[in-house]
């Protein structure tokens, strides 16, 4: 039952990494495995090869938590595969509807996380302002056209599973900014072997590599590194705002035209801004609900 729950977190996990603005790594934080999801991933190293040799491989699997991986990997993979297409109908059909219900579920993480700091002195409070100015300054970025060669997509990939670890920066609005979210979206819809294979191998190399340096930095620097975390999320609700105005259109690889660059305006105040406020609430309190779900576990 532990891993039935790991794999409902990775589900977590992957349909908010679908949506462009949102972060995986939000979810892996309140839902309390944030921490041992770093520490997993680090220990997969040369340490885990010499226990191979030496002790075997089901040692080895136990000394980087491979069934944890696995269970929140084949969440994550199940996810963004079955739920990519309705996610993004969604966000074309309703866009207000679906930011309101991840706007509250950011402000509401934001204060999660903001509480576990134990102490607020200086340094803290000006990580907490950098992250939420560098994740607002992505936010508000004019996307690009990137041609979508092999290369390129080994690249992206490294870049994006870098964000989708941070608490809020989104890994598919890295994508969206690069000009690839809808290239790697068609090649999740079409089954593109080569493509998808090649943005998971760049995937692998930068999680590799950037969780370690994130573990290590959370392991000696933790309150500056939680306030830059905490950061980065209150930063990315520029992205998440549910009332936008388009400035700029683009036709996608469908040949639809859809939205390029959007600025945000403010809300009418009619029934559907209601609506919006509910979902909002409703996105807290998953929060809430994942928050206690977490401590469950923890005492468990």
């Amino acid at each position: 039952m532990n891993y039935v729950w790991v794999f409902l977190k990775g589900l977590a996990m992957g349909a908010a990494d679908v949506v462009p603005g949102v972060s995986g790594g939000t979810i892996a934080f309140i839902t309390g495995i944030y921490a041992r999801l770093l520490t997993a991933i680090t220990q997969i190293n040369f340490q885990a090869l010499r226990i191979v040799k030496n002790e075997g491989v089901v040692s080895a699997w136990k000394y980087i938590d491979g069934n944890f991986l696995v269970a929140l990997g084949v969440g994550i993979l199940t996810a963004i595969i079955t739920l990519a297409r309705v996610i993004h109908y969604l966000l074309m059909t309703h866009p207000i509807f679906v930011w309101s219900f991840f706007f509250g579920l950011i402000i509401a993480s934001c204060w999660h996380i903001g509480r576990t700091i134990k102490q607020w002195r200086g340094f803290e409070v000006i990580a907490l302002c950098v992250g939420a100015a560098i994740a607002a300054y992505i936010s508000v970025v004019s996307p690009t056209e990137i041609a979508a060669t092999l290369p390129v997509v080994f690249i992206a990939g490294s870049i994006a599973i870098c964000a989708m670890i941070l608490p809020g920066i989104s890994g598919s609005f890295m994508l969206l900014l690069m000009g690839l979210y809808g290239p790697i979206m068609g090649a999740i819809h079409d089954a593109n072997v080569v493509l998808l294979g090649t943005f998971m191998g760049g995937a692998v190399c930068g999680l590799l590599l950037f969780s370690r340096l994130l573990s290590a930095l959370l392991q000696r620097y933790e309150s500056v590194m939680l306030s830059l975390l905490t950061g980065f999320m209150v930063g990315s609700l520029v992205k998440v705002w549910p009332w936008k105005e388009t400035v700029l259109t683009r036709i996608n690889s469908h040949g639809v035209e859809v939205p390029f660059i959007e600025t945000n305006v403010l809300p009418a105040f009619d029934q559907m801004l209601l609506i919006a406020l509910v979902l909002a609430v409703a996105g807290a309190a998953v929060v809430l609900l994942m928050e206690r779900v977490a401590v469950k576990d923890t005492q468990h």
